[in-house]
């Protein structure tokens, strides 16, 4: 094989996985794999590690994804890459919190921030942090989570990151949402909406109407919810979406609670 034939093959990998052809495109990394481990080209067997670890993980085969990023650790240990390690700590961090391990998740993402704090890399802090939040959510420490979230706010609006801030935003009125502070919630809701009407971007506009929906159920609004739960399944339609027969299932309920109060 040719020299450039990994960076090729991870490029081929990378627009499958972009399209969610998953099968393709670990296909792809494991030839640049076999190639990288015959050549022993630490740099490109980093890069490659880390994008079968990637696909491991999004199909959910945690335990050979926790393997594949240790060995990817080890050798940016090895290379002295700062700041490719704290990007490792972060995606251990997200395969913990996945599986609802989030002790062990808030420990990698802990040692995660103190590498990026040192590497000055605040984009990559902004995201942690929202990662921290979401690990303090989880676990009912919902002061604590405000506090990461209002940290990556700050930091997304400093760089200018919109789609960042949307996602702060939403993450802060579902935080309230769950506190039960409504008025909260739907304040952030409006907020996170906005800027991603601005954007055109349907996925987070969807991400704050999904919210919203839930504040309007809880406060007796339940045709504004069963409306905006209405769009929400039309976007999970339009892009295949995990949620989407949980949504469908939701939107049912509310249709059925709303033709049970008209008939009461």
């Amino acid at each position: 094989m040719r020299e450039h034939a990994s960076a090729q093959l991870n490029r081929q990998g990378n627009e499958h996985f972009s399209r969610g052809h998953y099968t393709e495109a670990y296909e792809c990394y494991a030839k640049a794999l076999e190639h990288d481990r015959k050549t022993g080209d630490q740099r490109a067997l980093v890069a490659t590690l880390g994008n079968v670890a990637n696909i491991c993980a999004v199909s959910g085969r945690r335990e050979a994804a926790q393997q594949y990023y240790e060995e990817v650790l080890e050798l940016q240990k090895l290379l002295g890459d700062e700041r490719g390690i704290g990007t490792t700590l972060a995606n251990l961090g997200n395969l913990r919190a996945d599986g609802a391990h989030y002790e062990r998740a808030r420990a990698y993402y802990l040692e995660a921030l103190d590498i990026l704090k040192r590497t000055h890399d605040e984009a990559a802090m902004a995201v942690l942090f929202s990662d921290l939040g979401f690990v303090a959510r989880e676990t009912g420490q919902y002061d604590e989570a405000m506090r990461y979230y209002e940290q990556s706010l700050a930091l997304m609006k400093r760089l200018g990151n919109e789609g960042g801030m949307a996602d702060a935003w939403r993450m802060m009125a579902r935080t309230h949402l769950m506190q039960q502070r409504y008025d909260d919630a739907v304040a952030c809701c409006r907020t996170s909406q906005a800027i991603a009407e601005r954007m055109r971007d349907e996925l987070r506009t969807g991400g704050a109407r999904y919210v919203m929906a839930g504040c309007c159920e809880q406060l007796g609004r339940l045709q504004e919810a069963a409306d905006l739960l209405e769009l929400v399944v039309e976007m999970d339609r339009k892009y295949n979406l995990p949620k989407l027969q949980e949504n469908i299932g939701r939107l049912e309920a509310l249709r059925a609670r709303l033709a049970e109060g008209a008939r009461a």
